[in-house]
């Protein structure tokens, strides 16, 4: 599943290409994705200009003066910016096109995604108004982990995912950010140190740059806008690393479940810190 990384770089990357460009028309050749993309979504955006864009935990939001498209890439979707005449893929669902030639195209293999369009402020509706802080942000601080884990028994992983607690830390990057800190990933939140949220919070920040930096992870799907797969993935120290040596210690890397997502994390250096 594209990631905080994967997202933020498709959206740099779509940004300077659609902004203030005429929408000359809306292809939409699949509506049946995790939600159902809207009938008259191209009668809505013929005509209109993307005014801005940004980007808010996992989701992207394309705002125009009428209203604002939210998109989400589920497990396999990304979005790249193609000439307006090329010929669709088998899972390229939608395409509006612009008047300088140019086409932003959504491709979806698994069809878990989700293109909605709302009128309202999007970062209201219903699938952003209860996200967490973002990892940047001057909220994002290890007293609010420390007092937000005070009644968590949840492993410290599941915490970190939770996009209530903090939104776009995925599993990949849970993963780095608890072996960068030295955390077990099984120890219950609330059990954790403020000095070690102090650690979390740092290495959560320092890997999410490093990733948005190398154009993030392409372990399966996650190309950017232009085509281009990430290279972050060169840089994983512990997710995808089954049965492999620690880099640290050389011990035999340990790998479970932890919430139906693959975990991955060195018993010896990852040891628990109670309070």
């Amino acid at each position: 599943m594209p990631e905080l990384p994967e997202v933020e770089t498709i959206c740099r990357g779509i940004t300077p290409v659609i902004l203030g460009q005429k929408i000359t028309s809306v292809t939409v050749r699949n509506h049946k994705l995790r939600c159902p993309i809207p009938k008259n979504l191209s009668r809505i955006l013929k005509g209109q200009y993307f005014l801005k864009t940004n980007r808010r935990g996992k989701y992207i939001l394309l705002k125009t003066k009428d209203g604002a498209l939210i998109m989400h890439l589920g497990m396999s979707g990304n979005l790249q910016i193609k000439p307006k005449n090329h010929i669709p893929t088998k899972h390229e669902h939608v395409s509006i096109n612009f008047a300088n030639n140019l086409a932003l195209c959504y491709n979806d293999p698994r069809r878990f995604g989700v293109i909605l369009w709302t009128t309202k402020e999007p970062l209201k509706h219903k699938l952003l108004k209860n996200l967490g802080p973002e990892p940047f942000s001057d909220d994002f601080t290890a007293e609010y982990l420390f007092n937000s884990a005070k009644l968590r028994r949840c492993p410290i992983k599941q915490f970190i995912m939770n996009s209530n607690i903090v939104t776009g830390v995925g599993n990949i990057y849970a993963n780095e950010a608890l072996f960068a800190s030295k955390i077990n990933p099984l120890q219950k939140a609330n059990t954790i140190t403020l000095a070690c949220y102090k650690k979390l919070v740092k290495e959560i920040k320092k890997i999410l740059l490093s990733a948005i930096k190398h154009g993030g992870t392409t372990i399966k799907d996650h190309t950017d806008s232009s085509g281009k797969q990430g290279l972050f993935q060169n840089k994983l120290k512990v997710y995808g690393r089954h049965n492999q040596s620690c880099y640290t210690c050389k011990t035999k890397l340990t790998t479970i479940k932890i919430g139906q997502r693959a975990t991955v994390f060195c018993s010896r250096c990852q040891k628990n810190n109670i309070i």
